[in-house]
Parts: C-alpha cells; structure tokens; sequence
C-alpha cells in the first residue's frame, strides 16, 4: 500500500494549520513540530547542563540544599528525554483506537487486514474509515504496537464476514453443500446420526471425516433438506436396474459383476423365476456421501433347539418320515454388543449367555418300507427332450404380450411324453387352452402339468412312475406347433421349471 496515498480513507488532523490542509502539509507541520522540539532539547540541554555544572560550583560551598535542587532539575529533564516520545492519537469514526510513534504503523495494521479480508471473503476487502491523528507527546510505554490497531480493524472485519459468512460441509474432501445456519446445521448432523439410533445405543460416529468450514460465496448453498439428501446421495452412482424385454436373473448378475447369491441378497423380496418387464432389481449396495457407525448393547432371548430321537416305522416308506412326540424348545438369553453399519449389521460379539430352560426331547418315526415303483422322488427329469421353444414369464404371442406359466418343449407328433416323477394323476382330459391336459399330483403336493397333447394313455386316479409314458405329443388347444407344454405349481403358483429340472 502506497503510505502517501489515502484517497479511498478521509483523514483529518487536529491542531497545527487548518483541518482542511492536506496530508503532505499536515505531515510537513509534523515534521516541523519534530524538528523543533528536538533541537529545543539539544540547545536548552547542553545550555542546561552548563548551567547546572556552573550552578554546582558555584553553590556547592553555599551548602547541600542548593545542590540537591539543580541536581532534582537537570534529572527532571533527563526523565523527559528518556520516557516521552512524539506520537500520534488516533481517532477512528470519533473513537479513539490508539497511540503510534509513526503513522507507518497505522498504515502496515490497515493492509495486513485488508489482505487477510480479501483472502477470507473472495473479493477486494478496504477498510473505509473516517480517521483522524492528532499529534501528541506520550510516554513511550503508553504506544500502541501494530498489533493493537490491527485488532481494531480486525473487530470490524469479523462484523463484515459475519453478514456473508456460510458453513461447509466438507465429506472426506468433497463438498456436500452449504447452509446459512450453524445452529440447524449442527441439529442435522446431530440427527443424521439418530436415525440409526435407537435406546439399545452406546455409541454412533461418523466413519468419514467430517468438516465444517467457514465459507462466504452462494456457490454451494443449499436447504437442510437438500443437504441431508446430499449427505444421504450414493457414492457409487445408479443403484437399481429395470427389467428389459429378454432379461434373465442371470444375465442381470453377470451384467453387473455380481453373483446370483449377492444379487438375491439385495432383492430378496423378488420371485427370481418370475420375472416382469418394469420389475426394479437393486444391483448395487447404497454407500451413502456420509455413514454412521453403530454400537447396540442389547439383551435378548433365542430358543434352543429341541434334540431329535429317531425310531424306525415299518409302516413308513423309505425316505418319509412323521413327527411321534414334539419336543419344547428351549430358551437361553444372551447379551451381546452388536455393530452396524447405517443400520445394517456388521458384527455381534456375544458377552454372555444363560439357560433359561432347557428343551425338550422330539421323537421321529423314520419309514424303513420300500417305496413302490409309483412313489415320488422328489426330483423332476425332461417329459420329452427337444429344443425349448418358449420359457417361462413374460413373452410376445398371438400379436400381444402375455405371461407364459411354463416351458414349450419342442416335439414330433406322436412322441411319448413322460411322467416327471412318480404320483397320481388327478386330471386327464381336454381344457381349454391347455387342450388334451394331463395332471400329475406328486406326494411332496406339487402339481406337474402336461399340455397340448394329441392322445392321453392315462386316467384320473391311476398311479404312475417317473419316466411312465402319460400322453402323445400333439397341438390340441390353443397352440403354434406340435410341442409339450410343461408347468410346475407349487402351492397352485406356477414357478420356473427349469429350477427343478434335472
């Protein structure tokens, strides 16, 4: 800063020449002032001196009274060349801030704020005062240092930041936004946290590192609801993937580089056979900007499971069995520490445990019968093998989209179609759609369904074997083409054959 140009400050000095001369004079008349008085000290000094020394002489036989006068007079003057110093009062907009040898150190204050208020506010920051400097003499330890009037000027800049000033919120490094209020913005932060608390908690921290950082731009404000969405937002981008014409769970999986375990972990309320064009999968784990770690001190009850005797029932087949006396589980009451991740459970360290009851015995009558040929297996083989061509779900047929409920096997005319395991047929005849239909009732319950054929070689109520001829392969009902129409139901839903095919 250029100490001889204040156009942008109005200054005005008291005493002297008039209020209205500019600083060069004023500084002049200072100057003046200076001068003056130092060579006033100089001659009148060393005059004095002489003085005194004559005076000592002169009346150092006149007695000791005499000279412990000049002597008091000449350390008088000595005192006020030692502890007095010219200076300048100065006056801020009427208040006084303090006292200076040189004018200098008002001018250096000034621009060390100046710079500093730049840098903190983003713009050309000017102290605009009305200032004025009174010349004075003042005892060299009542001066003021720079430091002093740069805490002034400092008070006033902290006022100005405090009109603009926003908080940041910055996440390991990135910025997730800025409000206006810090008060609501420690509230959200205090809130963020509580939603994965609960009165079981000990403890809960952010995992990442959070600072909130003086900002005085609108580059980055946003409302607190917009900034908990921010805070909320997933580090990883798109999380859920809708379901396109031809997709498989599979392929989905394999898409996203995940497995089909971990794909059905993330979606565990989806029918992975029965899959709809618009169906949303989530293929990715929500990673929010911010997560908080948890610690639950809990108590809780399990049951305990009751021990299994097996005896032997010669009235049972093989392979089946019935329960004869069901035990009571048991009951044992744990306490544990259990950490989670935004509320997903991440660990659970048991502290202690104790038995409250103890279980009771169950006793299982296991079939030692050989099973008829007719029997069920429990697994499903091909009714006929050929070229699959429809599967299960949704699918464009007859000019329009439709749900298919099972698999179209290709066929010749005529082929044997066979049962896929052994049971009891509970339908055989013409319906509908299906055309000639059989039913076959398996004794897990599970229906198998064979549809379309030319001729039917069994009836209601008959006993088959897996891999028993049931029908001929046709195109009765409402069919394209000479195949086999095979459906699985379980519980009356169909489900996907082909997750129980062998």
């Amino acid at each position: 800063m250029d100490r001889n140009n204040l156009s942008h400050r109005r200054r005005t000095k008291k005493g002297g020449a008039a209020g209205g001369s500019s600083r060069p004079e004023r500084l002049a008349q200072a100057g003046a002032y200076l001068r003056a008085f130092k060579q006033w000290l100089f001659i009148h000094g060393r005059r004095l001196a002489h003085a005194v020394n004559e005076m000592m002489a002169e009346y150092r036989a006149a007695g000791p009274v005499s000279f412990l006068a000049v002597s008091a007079a000449l350390g008088l003057a000595l005192t006020i060349t030692t502890l007095y110093s010219s200076s300048y009062v100065l006056t801020v907009d009427g208040e006084q801030v303090g006292v200076v040898a040189d004018q200098s150190v008002v001018e250096d204050a000034i621009a060390q704020v100046e710079r500093q208020g730049s840098r903190m506010l983003g713009y050309n920051y000017r102290v605009d005062n009305r200032m004025d400097e009174q010349f004075a003499l003042t005892l060299k330890s009542d001066l003021s240092s720079q430091e002093d009037i740069e805490k002034y000027f400092y008070h006033q800049l902290d006022a100005v930041s405090a009109e603009l000033r926003k908080y940041q919120v910055v996440v390991d490094g990135i910025v997730a936004g800025a409000v206006e209020d810090k008060a609501q913005l420690d509230q959200l932060l205090r809130d963020y946290k509580k939603q994965y608390s609960n009165t079981n908690t000990v403890s809960a921290e952010f995992v990442e590192q959070v600072r909130i950082e003086n900002v005085y731009t609108d580059e980055n404000l946003k409302t607190l609801d917009e900034l908990r969405q921010s805070l909320l937002s997933n580090k990883t981008g798109a999380t859920t993937y809708t379901v396109q014409s031809g997709d498989t769970f599979n392929g989905i999986a394999y898409a996203n580089n995940m497995s089909i375990s971990d794909l059905k972990a993330l979606n565990p309320q989806v029918n992975i056979n029965r899959l709809m064009i618009g169906d949303v999968l989530n293929v990715k784990k929500l990673i929010p900007l911010l997560s908080v770690a948890t610690v639950d001190d809990v108590t809780y009850t399990e049951p305990i499971p009751c021990p299994v005797e097996t005896v032997d029932d010669p009235n049972l087949y093989k392979g089946s069995s019935k329960i004869v006396t069901k035990g009571v589980p048991g009951e044992t009451q744990i306490h544990a520490k259990v950490s989670y991740l935004n509320g997903q459970e991440t660990e659970r360290s048991i502290l202690s445990q104790e038995t409250l009851r103890e279980p009771t015995k169950t006793v299982k009558a296991v079939g030692t019968k050989e099973k008829p040929k007719t029997a069920s297996t429990g697994t499903f083989s091909w009714p006929i093998r050929g070229r699959i061509n429809s599967y299960f779900g949704g699918r464009h047929i007859f000019g329009r989209y439709s749900y298919h409920s099972g698999l179209d096997i290709q066929a010749s005319y005529g082929a044997p179609i066979k049962a896929a395991d052994g049971g009891t047929v509970t339908f055989a005849g013409y319906k509908g759609s299906y055309g000639n239909l059989v039913i076959i009732t398996h004794d897990n319950g599970i229906k198998t369904y064979y549809a379309h054929n030319s001729s039917l070689v069994v009836s209601v109520g008959q006993k088959v074997y897996k891999g028993q001829t049931i029908a001929k392969a046709g195109s009765t009902g409402r069919s394209t083409g000479t195949h086999c129409h095979f459906e699985v139901r379980v519980n009356g839903t169909a489900v996907n054959p082909l997750s129980y095919l062998n």
